[in-house]
């Protein structure tokens, strides 16, 4: 997993509440056995017609958001079932960090062990971002782990918190295999002792 330290990018607005993971990534597109390439399916329903065509109006598919890294969404965002292909997905189309007012438990979890930064920003918070990234072509955003701060270039500035075990293992690039591997020579010395 890629370390997750200080982060610049465009940030996208997605406008809408109660995104379930069926948006996120649609139960046809599960049928894939490794975590890459779920990248062109993210938001497949909602990107494209029934024909494969992109839908001009979709957020994703205007220029200026094509190249966002930082999802802006709103409330409940990976609600629905717990599949793990949605963080997956997110990863795979580009996304490091995304930023709501409030998350599904298990998505929310999902994206710290898949290597994606979800921020809790108050509505309010969220309102301002919305305004900015709608109001300045290719608005970007820089997310500092490390001081756990949201920043653009006009002096905006959000705090954010995240679980100190949670922010350590971003830091570092863990994921559960990683945090296991660490204790490898002491795994190692137990098996050669019981042999």
């Amino acid at each position: 997993m890629n370390p997750f330290v200080i982060h610049t990018g465009v940030a996208a607005p997605l406008d809408r509440v109660n995104v379930d993971t069926d948006a996120i990534i649609p139960k046809q597109f599960l049928k894939r056995i490794e975590r890459s390439g779920f990248g062109q399916f993210l938001f497949y329903e909602w990107r494209f017609t029934a024909d494969g065509k992109e839908i001009e109006s979709f957020i994703l598919n205007q220029p200026e958001y094509k190249e966002s890294t930082v999802l802006l969404a709103r409330n409940n965002f990976g609600c629905g079932s717990s599949r793990e292909h949605a963080p997956w997905a997110l990863l795979d189309y580009g996304f490091r960090a995304i930023i709501a007012p409030s998350f599904a438990d298990i998505f929310y979890n999902n994206c710290f062990k898949n290597g994606i930064l979800p921020i809790k920003l108050s509505e309010e918070q969220v309102d301002e971002l919305f305004k900015r990234a709608q109001g300045k072509k290719n608005y970007q955003l820089t997310i500092d782990l490390q001081e756990q701060v949201v920043r653009d270039e006009d002096g905006l500035s959000y705090p954010f918190e995240v679980d100190s075990y949670r922010r350590y293992c971003l830091l570092n690039g863990l994921d559960d295999i990683g945090i296991t591997l660490q204790y490898e020579d002491k795994i190692a010395a137990y098996e050669a002792a019981r042999q």
